[in-house]
């Protein structure tokens, strides 16, 4: 059975392309329902996901599960980057579709703070007993998704301001990483989209 851990974020800084980040889950907190997840809790997970290559879905308001009066379990954005940090679950994400009626009226409601939480979609893998206020420690999770809600239970983890200087170094690392692992054959391919990304975040810092 699938269970849920909600988190508060601040969707103002979506930008225009409808990218935004923030921290889906935060190490050490106790949430609403008594549990503490623990440090390394995804990481068994994300790799699965990443065998795969592909991230948990991102849906609204858990589809159907989620909402009897949801019949659309279609996602409305997908993740483009999860990993764990010193403070919890980042994540990096996108809304799709920003042309249509849905789209506007998505990011219109995450600009307004309307629709200002993410909640993780998840199975318990490994746990142990709390004492005190504290349930249970959650030791490894299984990720299943990954939605926006609107009315979050954890207000300590937030979205971080996704600046045009953050994802100047995302697309840089990106370019460098395929340059590292570049064969001889596509090793001119892979250094002129390097220089590509320098020339852009040049651009940009000016």
């Amino acid at each position: 059975m699938s269970e849920r851990i909600q988190n508060k974020f601040s969707p103002s800084i979506i930008t225009d392309d409808g990218r935004f980040s923030g921290y889906g889950a935060v190490f050490g907190n106790v949430d609403s329902h008594r549990d503490v997840i623990e440090r390394g809790a995804f990481l068994s997970s994300l790799a699965a996901w990443k065998t795969r290559g592909k991230l948990p879905p991102m849906r609204l308001m858990h589809g159907s599960a989620g909402n009897p009066f949801q019949h659309d379990d279609l996602p409305v954005g997908k993740w483009l980057d999860m990993r764990e940090d010193t403070k919890g679950l980042w994540v990096e994400g996108q809304l799709l579709a920003l042309d249509t009626d849905q789209g506007r009226r998505l990011r219109s409601l995450m600009a307004a703070s309307c629709l200002d939480g993410l909640s993780i979609g998840w199975i318990p893998r490994k746990t142990r007993a709390g004492t005190g206020r504290i349930k249970r420690y959650l030791v490894e999770v299984d990720l299943r998704e990954l939605s926006l809600v609107d009315e979050p239970s954890n207000d300590l983890a937030r979205v971080a301001p996704l600046s045009s200087s953050d994802m100047a170094f995302e697309r840089l690392r990106d370019s460098l990483a395929t340059v590292k692992t570049a064969t001889s054959s596509n090793y001119e391919a892979a250094a002129a989209r390097l220089r590509t990304a320098i020339q852009r975040v040049a651009a940009e810092q000016k």
